[in-house]
């Protein structure tokens, strides 16, 4: 067989060609996109036009082009008027670590598969641990984002507390779990995943700040008990994702040692708070947590995606998927934190732990601190300019830098404010000079912006108050018209 196409593919000559022209690209965009010379940051494109440009360019584009088109066709998070969803303006180091854990490929299911990342998770875990407020037996481990993490943390959870073995003997009796109704999706389809179905999902009622009404707490675990469900576990939002706002986790850790629950803190947008010395209250009573989910890419400037998972108790760690496989995991009597397939859901993950640790050698904590304090600043600025005009209302006053607030007219019913406001929305997505998102609370629509990118200024938002209100009043005169 002919292995020239097979040689062409690992040239290193053309690999350094290719791979310099893309650092120059990509080193532009990035001057580009935070000066904010980039004028949009989406060009935005229906999703059949989009599929139908690709099938094309996959016959008839030129290879010279492809990353120049992925760069244009592709929202720009590095924008200052990013202010969408919540994934990081990754730090550009970054990309570099993304780059040789892709070439390298260590699947880190068994130590000598990932040596050096593994050693690099374990030191960025046990670190993560101690700012929690953990002692030395505690343990942590990367994962594939917090949807995975927090599955994790309630099959330990499930490990830990059910009154029989789920793992080898499968349900025998309904088991619950206790979160806010304004926790993120994924720890409601955790649930699922995981046999509870609706009835094991105990919703627990926001107070008028949209955090959980602890108040309520005891009646709904009564509820359940009675209803012949074991309660397993209760889950702390910091913070929810509608909203940006920390549950009280302190009563939620009184609550749960009262009644010999596990307590989660969902923290994978606002866990990296504890790193915040202005903000780090937010997260009281998370030392008294079991098991905390952080993401990297959320507010601690790492691509998607990476997320840590740390045990206030290690054994928890190591329990959770205890199954053999001998071709690859041996026992052993001593703590084997080195053999990461015994500890995640995945069997191979990505070197996610180069990330951490390069943030961390080159900058320190001290740039998690100055992100998280600068972006929660701004969304407090951002509320007070808000109200001073009487088009906008806010949603909530925010406690991280999530903030939603809609546009509003006075003589308009709900019904054609929450149209008003959605097409609105779907104006400044069309336009593409910023990028945002919508949400629904109790029935009323709001515009919500997640200050991602330390570059964003209140400039940006006062431009995008003005843009929101001349598409407000567009949408109004044409109506008329």
């Amino acid at each position: 067989m002919d292995k020239k196409l097979l040689s062409s593919l690992y040239t290193s000559e053309s690999f350094r060609k290719t791979g310099h022209e893309l650092i120059d690209l990509l080193a532009d965009h990035v001057h580009n996109s935070t000066s904010g010379a980039n004028s949009k940051t989406i060009d935005w494109n229906l999703p059949d036009d989009e599929l139908n440009f690709w099938k094309n360019f996959l016959e008839n584009g030129s290879q010279e082009d492809f990353f120049k088109e992925i760069l244009k066709r592709t929202t720009h998070t590095h924008n200052p008027k990013y202010v969408g969803h919540q994934v990081a303006a990754p730090a550009p180091i970054t990309a570099l670590t993304g780059m040789i854990a892709s070439l390298l490929n260590n699947g880190m299911a068994v130590y000598e598969m990932g040596m050096s990342p593994t050693a690099m998770e374990r030191i960025t875990t046990d670190f993560l641990g101690q700012k929690i407020g953990y002692d030395t037996t505690s343990r942590g481990i990367l994962t594939s984002g917090g949807t995975l993490a927090n599955l994790t943390a309630l099959l330990a959870a499930r490990k830990a507390k059910a009154e029989h073995d789920v793992w080898t003997k499968g349900h025998t009796q309904p088991l619950g779990i206790m979160v806010s109704e304004e926790a993120h999706y994924c720890v409601d389809r955790a649930a699922k995943i995981m046999g509870r179905g609706e009835q094991g999902i105990i919703k627990v009622p926001v107070d008028s700040s949209f955090a959980m009404d602890t108040s309520k707490l005891e009646a709904y675990y009564q509820k359940a008990l009675n209803n012949g469900i074991q309660v397993l576990a209760i889950v702390g939002s910091a913070p929810s994702t509608a909203t940006g706002i920390y549950d009280d986790l302190e009563a939620v850790a009184h609550f749960a040692e009262k009644h010999n629950l596990w307590f989660h803190v969902d923290g994978a947008h606002g866990g990296a708070a504890i790193f915040s010395k202005k903000y780090s209250h937010l997260l009281k009573g998370i030392e008294n947590s079991d098991s905390v989910v952080i993401d990297g890419h959320k507010m601690m400037m790492m691509p998607t995606i990476t997320t840590a998972l740390i045990f206030k108790d290690g054994e928890n760690s190591h329990t959770t998927f205890s199954q053999k496989a001998d071709y690859l995991l041996t026992e052993t009597d001593e703590e084997d934190w080195y053999n990461g397939g015994k500890r995640t859901f995945e069997c191979t993950k990505s070197m996610m732990s180069l990330h951490w640790f390069i943030l961390l050698k080159m900058y320190g904590e001290e740039a998690f601190d100055q992100n998280v304090t600068v972006l929660y600043d701004l969304a407090r600025e951002f509320a007070k300019v808000l109200k001073t005009n009487k088009n906008f209302e806010l949603a909530i006053e925010p406690a991280s830098n999530i903030l939603c607030f809609r546009y509003v007219i006075p003589d308009l019913s709900l019904e054609e404010s929450n149209t008003l406001n959605q097409s609105i929305r779907q104006e400044l997505l069309e336009d593409g000079e910023f990028y945002l998102v919508q949400t629904k609370l109790n029935g009323v629509h709001y515009l919500r912006t997640t200050l991602m990118n330390p570059f964003t200024t209140m400039e940006h938002l006062k431009l995008l108050m003005e843009k929101v209100k001349a598409c407000a009043e567009k949408l109004l005169a044409s109506k008329i018209s």
